[in-house]
């Protein structure tokens, strides 16, 4: 299609040739018109007017473009009859035109907009149309069709925001400048209070560029530019403005945006500013603590210059620009800018993981408070049940389905028949690389096949209406969040609404390290579509019976000007969402980000005193600074500190702590009433925020010098409180440690670092003694889970493969069932080169599942566990590991293994023997040579590489030994129980082997085959740094010989033809790269 034909569809609103001509999508069959929808007084008469295979193309004649926030209403309607669509407002006689297209953002259903006003303005949305444009011989399916606009429209939010960082960066540096008064006689670098000031005043700036963008700034949307330039020429005719800091600044943000009432003489000068409220603009710490503050004018000049070259949204939008920002760069900013926090191990989270952790222990949490309430709606025939059972596949994610109703090719089936001979033979095309219409990106038809089979198994157990346990919906992998909205929006029983509503609104929610917020914004996305869908159904039910849910709905009602979505917001901020950091510019950012959240969703109204906006709840006290692993977060933990000394005083002390925590708890629910009665009485908000800060210091203070006076430490009190930070759980958060037992879900992503570097102690309890601080975190949040309850972490891979750690693993398994996942270092999505692990523990009976190692890449973000859970047992550990394993024949070979060896490799070591020479490092082959591998000096002389390791063995069997270790069977026991970064000669030791294994004389000419092919293959490099020849040795050459190995060894273990397979194309299309592609 030309441009200028397209312009020609676009002027004219002709969007229905647009599709079906240009585009070859199809005329709609039956009704064109959905039902009417009615949205805030205004209704909506949307039609269809093209097709594709489910997929509809709407549009809709509007006297009004609707806002973010209407759409997403019109969205929620629209779903009731299309499920997959684009819809487009435009206006008639007029080109103004908005495009909403919903899409799958990190599981979570969202929409995107497309608005213009002019051709030029449109012209960005040409180049979308080839994306979703057909040709005559395309014969797509819905998912295929969805794939296609999730192309087109998805905002590419991760690459705009590493380009505005890379400016943002800049303008903090230059910003701190020009601070003045804050520790000028310290370097810049050293100056760290100049520099958090710098970057809580960013923090503020960067709010009010969002709420401006919006009008809520006297309607200015372009607010701070134009009062810089009126203040500078205020200043230039000697008005009372000296400068814009502390001229207009301090008095928008102290007396504006934090006050509740503003006289005549304010808004001459600042305009209608809405009072927020939220702690974000109170007189900061530092502002208190250096009185000569100031900003030089060219601060603000340069830094708005930066920020006017970005499109300001508060939701997810795209215009021409391609610069359009959203508050998730707030996180990603704070994450990679605070050097520290990578100096302390802590990293920045992305969507995915944070979702998929959130959703896997928040759900099912809900939907267990709900069976504790009402167990018979869980019983294995329930409606619940069936309600899944009639599902057929719905639930299984799209990728799962991926061309599994297209018939194989028969080259490709004839492999499937695993009873039938020539297995090997007959399965010699399943390392091709798979077709598109098959596959997902980059698989080969073995993974397909796989993924083929797991999809058919999970689909017959839904149908079978054999999944009847909500843990099932993390085994298999299914869309729990999905399953959950639907049902609620389903369900005829209304007490199944009252009990899930009551969950939700108790269920509490602790991230323990949690940095600037990124798995609180993930569970307020995962319960915001709850509250509004039990809010709707309680609607409807008390329609027909006002009685019912009377009490739940005169909350809302008459309480929340702005909408009940704000209304969900403030309930889930609240109530819902706690977390502490040790920094306290983590937790500024965090509360920044869910408080755009809320101004996300509420409009300008002129006509109301605070412009719409009801003022931003204060969660000081749910989001709190402090260290997690210092201070006592159980009466417990106190009590230990209390047991030495003289009795009186002890039972004195323990009985004025007990005192001062109940009154901490009435003060709280005081400030909490408050803030959710909607009060506009300030004097009482004041007054009981100050009185709870009050009695917490008071606390505090006690607790503290207790702490103080039982830890071991040369350091002086004051230094001590500097450097430990300590945060008492039980004083901080008294209600939920305390009356309710812990909290409901713990989530979160602890720091990655050796306890040396971090120079503190840490003494949780005596029985565990870790190095790495995340291990500790681990411990920490087991006593701070009420009956220890639903616990999920990304952590290093070291918690399930490493000896040092099964103290935790044992923690995290007993009377729990624990799921762990494993990635690899290539996984760019975790933003850090480590191999990691994702646990999940649950209530329940003692059960293990594991996951194979993953080796993610770029385009299988959103398929953390597609491969599902494998239930293991510790029958099949080795050296006390788990194994990582997602499939049943690697179990059976494990247990052929450890079932027919007699002895370990261990026992065959001696002093004096033939050396089997290798480098620790695991990469996609491990080769240990007979022979010793050396580097060449430019002279000649040999370099033995300082990486090499060796292990003496019998010389009688350095063929067999030198076969077993060579094996594809080896490298899968590596990559099944170590952390697969590098061999450990202590794991080498504990292989099972057979011992027959060590007369067969077929190894002796393969190994030496072997040894030869490794020579024969062998490269040499010059290093310019050592100037040496390096000598690089390539296995994958090899792997013919190698398989031989395999199949030699098959017939000591009775491994069938088909265990034999898995074990020579194991990970094949990592471990051969471009040899398997060239094949």
């Amino acid at each position: 299609m030309k441009k200028n034909l397209f312009d020609q569809y676009i002027s004219t609103a002709n969007f229905k040739e647009l599709f079906i001509s240009e585009m070859l999508w199809n005329n709609p069959t039956g009704a064109t018109q959905l039902p009417e929808i009615t949205i805030d007084d205004t209704t909506y008469h949307i039609e269809q007017i093209a097709e594709r295979k489910g997929f509809q193309i709407l549009h809709c004649k509007v006297q009004s473009i609707p806002t973010s926030a209407v759409c997403k209403k019109i969205d929620q309607k629209i779903r009731k009859n299309a499920e997959n669509y684009i819809c487009i407002f435009f206006l008639p006689e007029k080109l103004h035109h908005l495009w909403i297209a919903p899409v799958k953002k990190v599981e979570k259903r969202d929409v995107v907009l497309i608005e213009y006003d002019t051709i030029e303005k449109a012209a960005f949305l040409f180049e979308k149309m080839e994306k979703l444009s057909f040709s005559l011989e395309d014969e797509p399916n819905i998912l295929d069709i969805i794939e296609k606009v999730q192309a087109a429209f998805l905002v590419n939010s991760e690459k705009i925001t590493k380009d505005f960082y890379s400016g943002f960066k800049k303008e903090h540096s230059n910003f701190a400048k020009f601070i003045t008064g804050i520790d000028d006689h310290l370097a810049e670098k050293e100056n760290k209070n100049k520099q958090w000031y710098a970057s809580v005043m960013l923090n503020r700036l960067m709010f009010c560029y969002f709420i401006q963008k919006k009008g809520f700034l006297d309607g200015d949307i372009d607010y701070l530019r134009n009062k810089l330039e009126w203040t500078r020429q205020q200043e230039g005719e000697n008005r009372f403005f000296n400068k814009f800091y502390k001229g207009f600044l301090v008095n928008l943000f102290h007396d504006g945006l934090n006050a509740p009432q503003h006289n005549v003489e304010f808004e001459n000068i600042y305009g209608r500013i809405p009072y927020l409220n939220g702690g974000m603009f109170d007189i900061h710490q530092i502002e208190r603590n250096y009185a000569e503050l100031d900003i030089a004018d060219e601060a603000f000049c340069s830094l708005f210059d930066f920020f006017d070259k970005w499109h300001w949204h508060l939701d997810d939008r795209i215009t021409a620009s391609g610069r359009d920002i959203n508050p998730d760069v707030l996180g990603y900013i704070f994450e990679q800018y605070i050097n520290d926090r990578a100096q302390m191990g802590a990293y920045y989270t992305k969507e995915d993981i944070t979702e998929y952790i959130g959703r896997n222990t928040i759900l099912p949490y809900l939907m267990d408070a709900v069976k504790r309430t009402d167990e018979k709606c869980f019983r294995p025939k329930s409606k619940l049940w069936q309600y899944l059972q009639e599902s057929n596949d719905k639930y299984i994610y799209n990728a799962m389905k991926k061309g599994c109703n297209e018939p194989l090719p028969e080259y490709i089936a004839e492999g499937i028949d695993t009873a039938m001979p020539n297995l090997l033979e007959r399965r010699k095309h399943w390392n091709e690389r798979t077709p598109e219409t098959f596959a997902l990106p980059t698989e080969i038809w073995r993974e397909t096949i796989e993924r083929r089979q797991r999809y058919s198994n999970i689909k017959q157990k839904i149908v079978n209406g054999e999944i009847t346990a909500i843990n099932d919906f993390i085994t298999y992998n299914l869309d729990i969040r999905q399953f959950v909205a639907d049902y609620l929006a389903d369900t005829p029983d209304h007490l199944f609404i009252k009990h899930f509503y009551s969950a939700l609104q108790h269920i509490t929610i602790l991230d323990p390290t949690c940095g600037s917020g990124a798995f609180l914004f993930a569970a307020l996305n995962i319960l915001e579509p709850l509250y509004e869908v039990c809010i709707n159904r309680m609607k409807e039910f008390n329609k027909q019976n006002p009685l019912l849910f009377k009490q739940e709905l005169q909350e809302i009602t008459h309480k929340y000007r702005s909408n009940i979505q704000y209304f969900v917001y403030k309930s889930i901020i609240l109530r819902n969402l706690y977390g502490v950091d040790i920094m306290v510019e983590a937790t500024e950012i965090a509360k920044l980000r869910l408080f755009l959240k809320m101004v996300a969703v509420v409009e300008v109204d002129k006509r109301d005193p605070n412009l719409g906006l009801d003022p931003l709840p204060d969660i000081d006290f749910n989001i709190r600074c402090g260290n997690t692993l210092v201070g006592y977060a159980t009466q417990a933990e106190l009590k230990r500190d209390l047991a030495e000394g003289n009795m009186f005083d002890r039972e004195e002390f323990e009985a004025k702590i007990n005192g001062e925590m109940e009154k901490i708890s009435k003060a709280y629910q005081r400030f909490k009433e408050i803030q959710l009665q909607q009060s506009d009485k300030m004097v009482d908000f004041k007054q009981a925020k100050y009185a709870l800060n009050e009695r917490l210091s008071a606390l505090n203070h006690l607790l503290n010098n207790k702490m103080y006076g039982a830890v071991e430490t040369n350091i002086s009190y004051d230094t001590w409180l500097l450097t430990h930070q300590p945060f008492h759980w039980l004083a901080e958060f008294y209600e939920i440690i305390n009356e309710h037992g812990g909290f409901d879900v713990i989530i979160g992503n602890p720091p990655y670092v050796e306890i040396s570097k971090n120079k503190i102690e840490y003494s949780l309890s005596a029985e565990y003694k870790f190095k790495d601080l995340y291990a500790y975190v681990l411990v920490r949040a087991i006593s701070l889970a009420k009956h220890k309850d639903r616990i999920g972490f990304i952590i290093p891979i070291s918690f399930n493969s490493t000896p040092n750690f099964k103290k935790l693993f044992d923690l995290y398994s007993r009377e729990s069932t624990l799921y762990m996942s494993s990635y690899s270092d290539t996984a760019k999505i975790f933003a850090i080169t480590k191999r990691l692990s994702i646990i999940i523990r649950t209530p329940g009976i003692e059960k293990v599942f594991t996951t194979k190692y993953i080796r993610l890449n770029s385009t299988m973000q959103n398929r953390l566990a597609e491969g599902g859970y494998q239930q293991i047992t510790f029958a099949t550990s080795l050296n006390t590991i788990y194994p990582k394993v997602s499939s049943k024949i690697a179990i059976s070979i494990i247990n052929k293994i450890k079932t027919l060896s007699n002895i370990i490799l261990g026992t065959l070591e001696v002093k004096e023997g033939i050396e089997l020479n290798f480098t620790r490092s695991i990469r996609n082959f491990r080769a240990f040579y007979l022979f010793k591998p050396f580097h060449r000096t430019k002279d000649g002389h040999k370099k033995i590489p300082t990486e090499l390791k060796s292990l003496r063995f019998d010389d009688r069997y350095k063929y067999p030994i030198a076969a077993i270790l060579n094996s594809n069977l080896t490298f899968e026991l590596l990559n099944w129980y170590t952390d697969v970064r590098n061999v450990n000669p202590g794991f080498i030791r504990c292989i099972p082997i057979q011992r027959d294994i060590l007369i067969n004389e077929k190894f002796n000419n393969l190994v030496k085959s072997l040894m030869h092919d490794y020579q024969k293959n062998k490269e040499e490099r010059l290093n310019t740094t050592t100037k040496c020849y390096e000598s690089y040795y390539y296995p994958v050459k090899s792997k013919p010989i190698i398989d031989e190995i395999d199949k030699v060894l098959a017939r000591h273990y009775g491994f069938t033809e088909e265990e034999l397979d898995f074990i020579i194309n194991y990970d094949i299309k990592y471990r051969m790269g471009d040899e398997l592609n060239e094949e």
